[in-house]
């Protein structure tokens, strides 16, 4: 079990109170100037509720997507060794990093109607991707993905292979073994990837409307919604913004309170 000290040294202290002072005051700042007042009745407008549904699907469904796609792909980057490991690694940890502008327009290039891909998928299938609800939620997974990847390794990677070992020893063959002794440690790493890629998706802005576009139907999210308000009604923006932060911070608080850190 960890142990915390009572006490720090006055230079860190001082130091740590200036780093979360730098990221605590732009959301008091706007709490500050939320209108109060009329924070219900702006929140429940048709358009941002409307908003509100269509970011709680596609977060929802991205994260779902994760999990199906994020599990395996996390415990093959820990657990396997391969030719081109380290490339893999740095491919699915790319959008992490990467401009999320930068991430749509290369699933425009991939998967756009002109796309190496998506070209196919509209003249074999029928299939149109930018500016649907389906175009968000993979602009989505793109950019939250990473996140619940790199929570299946690293605790995939701190798992003791002894318990994997014994069950192959007793007859379990490996995709057994995976479900009924690897997923069950994996729990909590599980957990804690779907609420980072769920609130990472929620938050999504650049790769959504670069890919997706801007849809009041179908692809105009909370973030958009923002984006919007800022040019027209900067009331509604700091509503819809003061939103997003009570949304985020309970899933984090969530997350740290309940999954982080435990095994």
């Amino acid at each position: 079990m960890k142990t915390r000290h009572r006490t720090a040294p006055f230079s860190l202290l001082v130091i740590a109170t200036l780093g979360f002072a730098l990221l605590a005051i732009p959301f008091l700042g706007l709490a500050q100037r939320t209108p109060w007042s009329s924070f219900a009745q702006i929140a429940t407008e048709e358009t941002v509720m409307r908003s509100i549904s269509l970011s709680m699907i596609i977060a929802t469904s991205s994260a779902f997507i994760c999990v199906i796609l994020g599990i395996p792909l996390g415990w093959i980057l820990a657990k396997v060794e391969f030719r081109g490991l380290k490339i893999v690694r740095a491919v699915v940890l790319l959008p992490m990093v990467l401009p999320p502008v930068a991430g749509g327009t290369a699933l425009l290039f991939a998967l756009g109607r002109k796309g190496f891909i998506g070209e196919k998928l509209n003249s074999w299938f029928g299939i149109t991707l930018p500016f649907t609800t389906a175009g968000a939620i993979i602009a989505a997974t793109f950019v939250a993905l990473p996140f619940f990847v790199l929570s299946i390794e690293s605790s995939a990677t701190e798992l003791d292979p002894k318990l994997e070992e014994a069950s192959l020893n007793l007859g379990a063959t490996p995709i057994r073994t995976f479900f009924t002794v690897t997923l069950p440690m994996l729990r909590s790493s599980i957990l804690a990837g779907i609420a980072l890629s769920w609130a990472r998706a929620l938050g999504e802005f650049g790769a959504t409307i670069t890919f997706a576009g801007d849809n009041p139907e179908q692809t105009r999210t909370l973030p958009l919604q923002l984006f919007v308000a800022l040019e027209t009604n900067p009331e509604r923006a700091m509503v819809i913004g003061m939103l997003m932060v009570v949304i985020s911070l309970s899933v984090l608080i969530t997350l740290r309170g309940n999954w982080l850190g435990r095994r």
